[in-house]
Parts: C-alpha cells; structure tokens; sequence
C-alpha cells in the first residue's frame, strides 16, 4: 500500500513538472517573440526614418550615404511604402505579384493586422510644420514567422512522445497481464487435472455397479466436456492449430450440449445449411466462442427468450448470427462490449467476448461483431470465417 502511494505520488509529481516546464518553455518563447517584435518596430522605426530623408533628397539633390546604406541593410522584413502621390514602392515581397493590384491591397491589410503602420513624416525648419510625406506598412519577418509557430511545433514533440511513452507502458502492461493471464490458465488447466482424472475413474466404477446407463452417458458427456474445457484453458498463451473442419457439424454438436444444459424457459432455434462448409479452424476454440456467445444471450434475456442461431454461406465466406431477444444495446456499446473487463452483470471478469474476438479475429482471420441491436427488443451477434 505504502509503496503503491509512493508511485502515486511520483507519477503527479512528474505530471506536474512536466506541465510546468512546458508552461515555462512556452512562457519564454513567447516573451522572447515580444521581445523580437519591438527590436523589429524599432528597426522599422530608424528605416522608416532614412525613408523620409531619401524622399526629401529627391527635393534636394543631396543624397546622405548613410540613408541610402540604412535604406538598403534591412533584407528580411516584407515592407510596402506609399507615398503621398499613390506611388507604391515594396521591398522584400516577390517581384511577380507586383503588378496583381488586389494581392497588394490584401498584403496592406494583413501587414496592418500584424503591425501598426508608421507615417513617414519630418518637421519642415522654415515653417515649423509637420510634412507627410507617406505611409510605411510591413509585416513579420521569416524568424519572427517561423518563431511563432515554435510553440506549436514543441507541443506536438512533446505530443507524440508523451504518445511514444504512453503505448510503449500500455503495451508493457498489457503483455505482463497477458503473462499472467495466460499462467493462471495453463494453472487452472493443471488443477482441473486431478479431480477429472478421479472422476473418470469413478464413471468406470460406476458402470461395474449396474447403474442406469443414461446416467453414466451424461456424466460422460460432461467429462467430455470438462477435458475441452482443459484443453482450452491450457492452449491460452500458445498459437493453436488449426484444421479442416466441418463448421456445421461442429455448430450442431456445441448446440446441441448447450441446449441440453440449459434452462427450458430458453426457446432454441437452429439453422443450419444441409451441406457441410470446410473452414481452418481450431474445434476446441470454437465451440468456446460458440458456448460464451450463447450464454451472453441467455444473460441478457435473463434466463427467458427466444435464441436463434443461423448459418449461411456467402460466396468464400460463413456467417454465423447468434439472435436473441434480451435487453439490447446502445450504438455505444457496438464496441466496448468487446474490451476486457468490459461487462453489465454485477458479476463477472467481462473477459467472454474479448476471448471471443481474439479466438475469431487473432487466431482465426475471421470477424466478429455486434451486427445489429435494439434496446428492449434484442442483439445480433455476428462471427464470420473463411471457407476452404
């Protein structure tokens, strides 16, 4: 308990630095772009300024080599001066959408967006007034830009690692619960074992004692089953092999013993084709997945309905519905009903149909699914396999 609090705290100890050095991260990348936007305004405002004394050495033929180097230092920032006669002059904006007036008028607007326009103005000496001589507009640089969307491109790192981190321990857990899974099954299957192997004795024992047959044939038929159900605990964890089988005659037999053992307020139905279908199959495994769909059907219709099952064969394909008429499903549910630890009874592992997905999907190549469903009127559950 002790030690479980510890990792607890650990874990939210680290959820938290994470956040915060994030939060710190983006905090100064974004004081930093702050930062490089008013050195940026800065620079525009001495730019701005050489531009105003070259347009009044226009007036006066004397050119300051000091302006016409400011004027020309500035290769990164997109800018577009207009001066008081319409005239438009750019720099740094690509030559061939010069002469495309509404790409022009669009690049104003979004410059004036991401940046105050500045007047291009100077103080006349003789008259004391203030001369507009135009209008500067420029927008963020290439560093500025691609600054900008480095916050986004460090939060989709850290996303994707987070995501790396996250199904690498998902996938870790998942296996070591699969280890143990499987380790109490080959376990359950070894101690079954020994009481079998005493009951079997017992059957011969008891056919020595003049007892009624049918008696000894159905105790026979449910240590028949008792060996299935031993052999399938203990091929859990191992690749089962799979065999040319009759799919139908497999169905009729784990009908027929789940009929038999069932409760006579269940109405069974079956529906078979007369021909035999070849599928691979494993027969252990797929009587399994027989006997746990059926018996989520019974627990649904809460010991009293009808259950159907039906059998047909499309082209290269066998589907099998196992029709009830108990509680139904949400669309939801299509899903989630096949997740381990999935279940709506107060009791159970809700491990019945992910065993049953991943006897069908993963051993198999087959699909299974919730094909239809209705609340208060009944389930479809469908498995469909390959034929031979």
């Amino acid at each position: 308990m002790f030690l479980e609090k510890n990792r607890q705290l650990v874990r939210w100890i680290m959820i938290i630095a994470s956040f915060a050095i994030i939060s710190l991260i983006l905090w100064n990348t974004y004081t930093f772009f702050q930062k490089f936007k008013n050195e940026e305004r800065a620079k525009m405002a001495i730019w701005s300024a050489a531009q105003v004394e070259f347009q009044r050495s226009l007036l006066t033929d004397d050119v300051n080599p000091l302006v016409d180097k400011i004027i020309l230092s500035d290769s990164l920032t997109p800018k577009i001066v207009i001066n008081n006669d319409g005239d438009i002059n750019t720099v740094n904006i690509n030559e061939r959408k010069l002469k495309d007036s509404i790409y022009i008028k669009n690049l104003i607007l979004q410059f004036e967006k991401q940046n105050k326009p500045i007047e291009l103005t100077y103080i006349d000496p003789q008259t004391n007034k203030k001369i507009n001589v135009g209008n500067l507009y420029y927008g963020d640089s290439e560093i500025l830009n691609k600054l900008k969307y480095y916050p986004l491109a460090l939060l989709l790192i850290i996303f994707l690692f987070g995501a790396v981190v996250y199904f690498f321990y998902r996938s870790s857990k998942i296996a070591t619960q699969n280890k143990l899974w499987s380790g109490m099954a080959k376990e359950t299957a070894h101690q079954i074992g020994t009481p079998l192997s005493s009951l079997i004795g017992w059957t011969e024992i008891l056919k020595t004692e003049n007892t009624n047959p049918d008696y000894i044939k159905e105790i026979e038929k449910d240590i028949d089953r008792l060996q299935t159900i031993t052999e399938r605990f203990s091929k859990i964890g191992s690749i089962p092999t799979l065999e040319k089988v009759d799919i139908v005659k497999e169905t009729l037999e784990t009908y027929n013993y789940l009929k038999s053992r069932s409760s006579k307020l269940i109405n069974f139905t079956l529906k078979l084709p007369k021909d035999p279908i070849y599928v691979n199959l494993n027969p252990q495994l797929y009587s399994w997945t027989i006997e746990n769909l059926v018996k989520n059907a019974i627990d649904a219709m809460k010991g009293k309905g009808d259950l159907t099952i039906v059998m047909t064969q499309l082209e290269n394909k066998v589907k099998i519905n196992i029709i009830d008429t108990g509680k139904g499903l949400t669309k939801s549910q299509f899903k989630t009903v096949f997740e381990p630890g999935y279940t709506t009874k107060k009791r159970g592992w809700g491990l019945g149909l992910s065993l049953a997905r991943r006897i069908v999907e993963d051993f198999h190549d087959g699909k299974i699914k919730v094909a239809q469903s209705q609340i208060g009127k009944g389930t479809i559950m469908q498995i469909a396999f390959k034929t031979i």
